[in-house]
């Protein structure tokens, strides 16, 4: 029991930091790490193992991943990008429409894959209109956090809060769509804030260098192609919201149906695949199943009830929600508090709270990561004081908002 708690405290520290002190580890490895450990020291069998990863959230994350890499590759983020960044008005209208795009499409395909395939797309945009990128590529990050909370399929964890809790898609939208929508706006209204004086760019010189390696990094239209992603992206939400059909293997024979291709090849498509994330998923599966065994979080919540400390309200995993996806990342704090999601309301709270709160800081989803890693690939930094300053205030009204809604508005 003892050599469990060890492997899962090294492990969560690493979730916090990001990586182990001394070692260029990611908390993907980590969390690989930490259950092999585990299988290695006996303290659970293969079997346990297997048993203890939701393979139904696997195939969901798997499934949509490869769905987003097909409506990356035939070009339609750039497309549909450029066509908002050629429409000429003034740029906060401009901003508008790209906080309605992103939020739109991380609800309904991986945030992650949006901001990985849009960055470069609305960057270039900026570039070559004269306008500072700034607050759009910060729009790109904030949006698609708020955006992904509106659904199941938006994010990661919200894949692991539906299967876990077999949430209803469209009893959870109930849920989750007016925070959403209402988040989007919040975002728009702080970007105009902040950067209501500060539209143009200040360096023009570097603007076309940094437009055309931009554009690049851009995939040509293909029409066909995106229609048949949307074509199987339609019949997946149809199989989501009108059938009892599991939803894992629904999404995962979508994406493996994405591999038979004649116009990209699949060794492509799925080198564009974040495996990193999907061993994070299997190894913290493990690692806590490891640890729910041997009953010390049990015990822990017994001991915070007689405290007066009810874990497993909702109200409560609203908060610790938020605070630990910021320090933990949201993945691994949705999966360490899911076990005492009782509530009714627990699920949708949890899910909102883990996304809105990592409009926070940089390091609170790899969305943040990707746009300011992207911005800074180009020569644009956006520092860590750049990003909370706006980050701050849209995170603390935006949950605000959703758990009024969530507990007396519903």
């Amino acid at each position: 029991m003892s050599i469990v708690l060890i492997i899962f405290v090294v492990v969560y520290l690493g979730m916090m930091l990001g990586h182990l002190p001394w070692l260029k580890v990611d908390r993907a490895a980590i969390a690989l790490g930490g259950a092999i450990a585990l299988l290695a020291a006996a303290e659970l069998t293969e079997a346990q193992a297997v048993a203890s990863v939701d393979f139904g959230t696997i195939g969901m994350l798997f499934g949509l991943m490869l769905l987003s890499i097909q409506f990356e590759l035939s070009g339609l983020y750039g497309a549909v990008s450029a066509r908002v960044g050629a429409v000429q008005t003034r740029p906060a209208i401009l901003l508008a429409l790209l906080i309605g795009l992103v939020g739109v499409m991380s609800a309904l395909l991986t945030n992650d894959v949006v901001a990985v395939a849009m960055t470069p797309v609305v960057l270039s945009i900026c570039l070559r209109r004269g306008l500072n990128p700034v607050p759009f590529l910060l729009a790109i990050a904030f949006a698609a956090n708020a955006g992904s909370v509106a659904t199941l399929i938006g994010s990661p964890q919200n894949m692991l809060i539906g299967e876990r809790l077999q949430l209803s898609f469209v009893h959870y939208m109930a849920y989750a769509a007016v925070p959403a929508l209402l988040s989007l706006g919040v975002v728009w209204l702080a970007l105009m804030l902040f950067y209501r004086a500060h539209w143009q760019l200040q360096r023009p010189d570097a603007a076309d260098r940094s437009a055309h390696s931009a554009d690049a990094a851009a995939p040509p239209f293909d029409r066909w192609e995106t229609i048949k992603g949307l074509l199987v992206l339609g019949f997946v939400l149809y199989a989501f919201i009108f059938t009892e059909w599991s939803r894992g293997l629904v999404a995962a024979s979508a994406g493996a149906f994405m591999l038979f291709n004649a116009r990209f090849m699949s060794r492509s498509m799925l080198h564009r695949m974040d495996w990193g994330l999907l061993i994070l998923f299997v190894g913290l599966f493990i690692v806590n199943g490891a640890f729910q065994n041997t009953g010390m979080p049990q015990q822990l919540v017994g001991d915070l009830n007689a405290a007066g400390f009810n874990l497993q309200h909702s109200d409560v995993l609203f908060v610790l929600s938020a605070v630990l996806s910021d320090i933990t990342s949201n993945v691994p704090t949705v999966m360490l508090l899911l076990p005492y999601a009782n509530d009714p309301e627990a699920g949708p709270l949890m899910a909102l709270a883990s996304g809105l709160s990592s409009n926070l800081i940089v390091i609170g989803s790899l969305a943040n990561i990707i746009v300011v890693d992207a911005a800074n690939a180009r020569g644009l930094n956006i520092s860590f004081r750049e990003f909370a300053k706006v980050g701050l205030p849209v995170a603390l009204s935006t949950l605000l908002i959703a758990w009024v809604w969530v507990r007396y508005l519903m």
